[in-house]
């Protein structure tokens, strides 16, 4: 489905009435109090490990597959965006079922890496750096499954309302249904970049410190 041959001005005009839509603002506050969450509490893991000297915890193998994952995630979501743009409707929905795929891989690959830890005597009671490694690889996984529900949402709108031409004419000319997507994007890239910064600044730690 072509939406060219539709005038543009007024699809321009709505999506830019949505500058300042409370959407964007929550999403702000959301990834600011995460970020000085997750910067706060590695300060302190490199507190203690500076001051106490705390012996550094070797990153399982796992945890960089998991990141490569995530990345993985990243990219088929970008495809999605760019599938948006091009109306391309089964390559919109094709992509946003393999980004939804490879978070749900991810959890469990992270759940896996866990009970490896568990088999190798790596608890959270064995030592301080053990003990940050655990909290924050939850913090992460929580924090993927708080927007599961809604991802899992604009997927179903998604194949529901894309069906027949004039639905999904509607769809790719609904301005809020594209902010939704660029919003849904900033949080997954969001997660994907912060798990990357957990896993080098835990590789780091253990290689200079």
């Amino acid at each position: 489905m072509n939406r060219k041959a539709y005038p543009e001005k007024t699809y321009k005009s709505d999506y830019k009435s949505l500058r300042l839509h409370p959407y964007k603002i929550m999403l702000f506050l959301v990834l600011l109090s995460i970020s000085m969450l997750f910067f706060g509490m590695t300060m302190a893991y490199l507190y203690q490990r500076i001051e106490k000297g705390i012996e550094p915890v070797n990153l399982p193998f796992i945890f960089i597959i998991n990141a490569l994952i995530l990345l993985g995630s990243s990219v088929t979501l970008n495809y999605a965006k760019k599938a948006y743009q091009e109306d391309d409707t089964e390559g919109y929905k094709r992509h946003l079922t393999f980004t939804l795929g490879l978070t749900l891989l991810f959890a469990v690959a992270q759940a896996y890496a866990w009970i490896w830890m568990r088999q190798n005597n790596l608890f959270p009671s064995t030592g301080p750096a053990v003990g940050y490694l655990y909290a924050l690889a939850i913090l992460h996984l929580t924090h993927i499954f708080a927007g599961l529900p809604f991802f899992v949402l604009f997927l179903r709108t998604a194949i529901v309302r894309m069906k027949e031409p004039m639905s999904v004419l509607l769809y790719f000319s609904d301005p809020e249904k594209k902010l939704k997507l660029r919003l849904l994007s900033v949080y997954w890239h969001y997660l994907d970049g912060l798990w990357w910064y957990l896993v080098l600044f835990f590789i780091i730690n253990s290689l200079i410190f």
